[in-house]
């Protein structure tokens, strides 16, 4: 798969250890708009999808997260590769460890009719959304976030994701 951009903080020289956490995502694009998950607490969007877990592949935790965040069921014969994003940096949490993320991003098509989210609490929490977008406004929002739990990388990752499916004349 091919490399998007990384993200390096080049902030982790006196780490000791590193914890890595990869996920994958869904590009799912109808009538030129984006499915996208809208958290109404913080006002962000992001692009459907999660960490993947022992034992699973990227394409498996895309469709699974997928279809709990957003409630979309992903057409496996669709699912095509378009890049991911390597982000490095010292953790948030420890000063000590350096958090090292590959984020998979996959085009690919859902069934029509959404299904029930099966939401996590803190995603039940943040009020996640499946909302159809344009990117530009997915882009606004999130280079206007407030005050918010996450590592802004977070929301510039997926804007900048955005700002090359544009580039690319994806819509």
């Amino acid at each position: 798969m091919r490399l998007l951009f990384e993200m390096d903080k080049k902030d982790y020289e006196n780490c000791t250890h590193r914890f890595a956490r990869n996920s994958a995502r869904s590009i799912i694009i109808r009538d030129g708009k984006l499915a996208m998950i809208h958290s109404l607490k913080y006002d962000y969007f992001k692009f459907p999808g999660g960490g993947i877990e022992n034992g699973e592949n990227s394409v498996e935790a895309m469709i699974r997260e997928t279809r709990e965040e957003a409630g979309l069921v992903v057409k496996p014969e669709t699912v095509k590769e378009y890049g991911y994003v390597h982000r490095i940096q010292r953790s948030d949490m420890d000063a000590s460890e350096c958090f090292v993320q590959d984020n998979y991003y996959y085009l690919c098509e859902a069934e029509p009719e959404a299904v029930r989210q099966d939401l996590d609490a803190y995603e039940a929490q943040e009020a996640y959304t499946l909302e159809y977008v344009t990117p530009l406004l997915a882009i606004q929002k999130n280079r206007s976030v407030g005050a918010s739990p996450y590592n802004p990388m977070m929301f510039e990752r997926e804007a900048r994701v955005l700002e090359l499916l544009i580039s690319e004349e994806h819509f």
